[in-house]
């Protein structure tokens, strides 16, 4: 069992710091860094000498090597490559511990890998859109998973109030609204269109007269490179203007949630944790209005995107707390 609890924990600290370097590899463009997969112009790291760099723009004349990104794009691989070797070593010890259950390293396993996968054609897609989105949810997804397999593995602190039951529609619905944001985040991140609006509450005058939605939400499939976007202005802003709605969509759900919650709840944990999702909350929806008033600096967009898989995380824990069985019986893990 402490095996696995230091895995565990391992890997979730590990996920942690690779969402951090995969939001600040994205925000310094250097996402195509590395134009090939899952090395760097054919070596295993960014090639220096110069018989080597040469036979890197032979290789890949239309990207010429830009050494700073190619390293912050070589480090994200290499933190993820080590997260996918410890969540590979949760699953062999699950497996080797016949009275654990594998579902969770199963997934955990199965995710890992398609994330790896997500990661190549990040790379040889030329950044389509569509699957960068879905590699930043697989990042959360991965980071909560492995909160919920932590969980499961320190049963004291896992906590039973039967009165918050009825409670729990409400936390999956707050998961899913907050999902939904994080995608659109996601999406606009994804086509560049952090600052296609950069005035607030909403956007420039006239934003309304300007929404192309049919384009916003078109996947775009078939470009040779989506490096830079390839939408309009008008289809930039109007994926702008849907992810500001919805931070206010998701404040607001959010917030009732968390406040019945709080009301209703009487041990300790739960308690801090609701406060931390609060606090979560506000810091996050501060950092998208700075993101606006400052024209997105990078060391406050690298901090959305990392406020926002943990608020993610914290949710998804409350979500499983509140159960409709004692922890204290005999569960497997």
């Amino acid at each position: 069992m402490k095996t696995q609890q230091w895995l565990a924990t391992i890997a979730v600290f590990l996920t942690m710091g690779v969402i951090l370097l995969g939001a600040y590899t994205r925000l310094t463009d250097a996402g195509l860094g590395c134009p090939d997969w899952p090395g760097c112009y054919g070596f295993l790291k960014v090639p220096k000498q110069e018989h080597h760099i040469a036979a890197a723009m032979e290789a890949f004349p239309e990207r010429p090597l830009e050494p700073h990104k190619a390293w912050n794009e070589m480090v994200h691989r290499y933190f993820a490559g080590s997260l996918g070797l410890l969540i590979a070593a949760i699953f062999f010890v699950a497996l080797l511990r016949k009275q654990s259950s594998r579902l969770i390293p199963t997934a955990l396993l199965a995710l890992v890998v398609f994330q790896a996968a997500l990661g190549m054609w990040t790379v040889t897609l030329n950044l389509l859109p569509l699957v960068v989105m879905g590699h930043l949810l697989g990042g959360f997804t991965l980071l909560s998973l492995l909160a919920v397999y932590w969980l499961k593995l320190h049963p004291d602190y896992r906590v039973y109030e039967p009165q918050l039951v009825s409670l729990k529609p409400f936390a999956i619905l707050a998961v899913g609204v907050l999902t939904v944001q994080i995608a659109l985040g996601g999406w606009t991140a994804a086509n560049y269109a952090a600052l296609a609006c950069i005035e607030l509450p909403v956007c420039e005058a006239g934003w309304l007269q300007r929404m192309n939605i049919s384009e916003a939400f078109d996947l775009h499939l078939g470009h040779d490179d989506y490096e830079y976007g390839v939408m309009s202005a008008e289809a930039r802003q109007t994926v702008h203007v849907f992810h500001r709605l919805g931070a206010v969509i998701t404040l607001v759900v959010l917030s009732a949630f968390l406040l019945q919650l709080w009301r209703r709840v009487t041990s300790t944990l739960l308690k801090r944790l609701t406060l931390a999702a609060a606090a979560l909350l506000l810091l996050q929806f501060s950092l998208g209005v700075l993101n606006v008033a400052l024209h997105l600096p990078l060391a406050n967009a690298v901090a959305h995107n990392f406020v926002a898989a943990n608020l993610l995380m914290l949710l998804v824990i409350i979500c499983m707390q509140l159960r409709a069985t004692n922890p204290t019986g005999k569960e497997s893990l």
